[in-house]
C-alpha cells in the first residue's frame, strides 16, 4: 500500500513538472489561482508555496539582463602577425 502511495505522488509531481514547462502561462494562472483559493480558506503558508513567481524582465532569452549592470562585450579578435 505504500508503494502505490510513493509512486502516485511521484507521478503527482512528475506531472506538475511537465505542466509548468511546457504550459508556462497557464501553469502560471493555475497556480495563482489556486493561491488565492487557499489564501481565502486561511492556509497562508500554502498560498504563498502556490503563489507563481514573478517574471523580470523580458523573459524572452534575448539577452536583455534582470540587473543594472552593463554586460561585457567581447574583445575582437584579431589576427596574429608573424615577423
Amino acid at each position: 500500500m505504500v508503494e502505490y502511495l510513493i509512486v502516485a505522488v511521484l507521478v503527482l509531481w512528475s506531472t506538475v513538472v511537465v505542466f509548468k514547462k511546457v504550459f508556462p502561462q497557464t501553469a502560471g494562472s493555475v497556480f495563482l489561482a489556486l493561491s488565492s483559493i487557499c489564501k481565502r480558506f486561511g492556509w497562508q503558508r500554502l498560498a504563498k508555496w502556490l503563489k507563481p513567481k514573478i517574471v523580470v524582465g523580458c523573459a524572452g532569452g534575448c539577452g536583455c539582463s534582470t540587473d543594472d549592470t552593463a554586460t561585457k562585450k567581447p574583445e575582437a579578435i584579431q589576427t596574429v602577425k608573424w615577423r
